[in-house]
Order: C-alpha cells, then structure tokens, then sequence
C-alpha cells in the first residue's frame, strides 16, 4: 500500500484515505456500533479494496453515503452492499440514469489512454445504485452512537453534492464542492450557485475540510476557492476570455458553463449524447 492509500485520522475516530487512483479521498466516521463509509471509490475492484482497509480500523457494520453522482464516488458500492448506501434524491437519480453510460464511457476512455487494466475493471463493475435516499436541505445519520448529518447546501460542482457533519465533531467532507488536488472542475458545475453553496459552507467550517481529492484544507483555502470561483463569474460577465488562477482548459469550461447559466440555459447532456461524444 502506498503512503498516501493510508488512513489519516483527521478528528476523533474521523478518517480519511487519500488514493493515487484519480487522487480521491474517501471517509470513515466510526463509532460503537456502526461505521460510515464516504464514497466507494471507482470500480468494484477499487472498492473491495477499500472494503478490506475499512476492516483493518473497524469491523462495526458499515453504511454508505454517496457524494455525489460521479463514477469515481460510487462505481465501488457493489463491494459494501447489501450494506444501506444512501444519497441525496437527486444523486440516486442521476446514477440510475447515468452510471451504466459514464461506466462505459470512463472504460472506453481509460481503453483508450492505454490504462488497460482501469478498463477492464470497470467494464466488469456492477453499478449498485444507492438504496436510501433524503430530500434536502439535510438528514441526520446514526453511525451506532454518533449521529451524522449529510447536508444539500445548494448546487455546484454538480446539481447533487452533499456535505457531511458529525456531530461533537470539527472534520468536515465538502465532496468535490472543495478541490485541492486540482482545478475545481466545472463539466456539470453551475458556478454562480457554487459562490452561493460555499458561502453557505463557509459558517460550518471550523476544522479540518476534507475535499473530494487531494489533502486536507481549512476554511481559509475554502474561502480562496470560493473567491476563484467568483472571479469565473466576473470573467463570464465581462466576456472575458482568462481566468487568474486557472489554467486555460479549465477556465474554457467554467466560463461555457458560467455563460450558459447567466442566461438560464444550462444543458446537461442526455445518455444517448455522452455515448455519441465518446464514439460509443
């Protein structure tokens, strides 16, 4: 196991697990009784292995929250069911529409890097769809004698992000409302509504912030992010063409995605239309 594939405990009997794969992190929250498991990583392989690193810190019987509806946070979930997997409403929606399409698209993709074995995995991962679901603006957990609470503060990085809190606890999992591993990524994003969405995090912070990829950040590097992200929304009202702080890839798609919600058209694209964008 790699150094950064261990698990770093970040508050009381709070963890998180940083993986070289797509450096994504997942959370554990243990208690006496129960444990809960955030994200699942991205295949069925990836997954189980995770499964096995979950029973090395505990072997509480695990529930399951996804994030959000993006393959890299959920394609693993067939490793821990029948286990309850819960979602927001809206995450269970999009998986049950999308996630065999963006399981194929991700396994052609990574076919067609030359990442062979990724594609192999994925074209053989179930996609388990999660089996309990809230509305917002929030639901509260028990994880045996700990109560978690899984928040919807607003769009963002997608239409369906969530946020979790334990209760007596400072650690926070913003999911991929927070990058520090890269760019925020704004390919489903909706950025006015993710300056909103932080600024509704922002009071909430007063701890560790555990991003969906890369290492632990504060409410300072929120509020930074925050304010980049704001600076796209000038950029795209100005009809700038450059971003200051992002590189020029990323900041082309924030400002298709910026335009396109200042004008209240904001496409997400259908199953048939991502498998003709990849060849598929």
């Amino acid at each position: 196991m790699s150094e950064r594939a261990r698990w770093r405990e970040v508050d009381d009997r709070i963890y998180v697990r940083r993986h070289e794969s797509f450096d994504l992190n997942v959370g554990l929250v243990v208690g006496t009784g129960g444990c809960l498991v955030i994200d699942t990583r991205e295949h069925l392989a990836a997954g189980r292995e995770l499964a096995a690193a979950v029973r090395e810190v505990t072997a509480e019987p695990w529930t399951v929250v996804n994030t959000h509806a993006h393959f890299d946070h959920y394609v693993g979930n067939a490793a821990f069911a029948p286990a309850p997997i819960w979602a927001l409403e809206r995450t269970r929606d999009v998986i049950a529409e999308y996630g065999e399409v963006e399981r194929r698209c991700w396994a052609h993709d990574a076919r067609r890097r030359g990442l062979d074995e990724q594609a192999r995995e994925l074209e053989a991962s179930p996609v388990v769809v999660p089996s309990h679901v809230f509305a917002p603006p929030r639901h509260r957990l028990a994880v045996g004698d700990r109560t978690v609470t899984v928040h919807h503060l607003g769009r963002g990085h997608t239409d369906n992000d969530v946020v979790i809190t334990v209760d007596g606890a400072a650690a926070v999992f913003a999911g991929d409302l927070v990058e520090e591993g890269g760019p925020p990524m704004f390919h489903d994003g909706y950025p006015i509504e993710w300056v909103e969405t932080l600024g509704r995090l922002l009071p909430m912070l007063g701890g560790p912030v555990v991003p969906g990829h890369g290492d632990v950040v504060d409410a300072a590097f929120v509020a930074e992010q925050r304010h980049l992200i704001a600076r796209v929304v000038e950029v795209a009202r100005t009809g700038g063409t450059i971003v200051p702080g992002l590189p020029d890839d990323a900041a082309e798609v924030a400002l298709v995605r910026a335009r396109a919600e200042l004008v209240g058209d904001v496409h997400q694209p259908t199953p048939e239309e991502m498998l003709a964008e990849y060849g598929l």
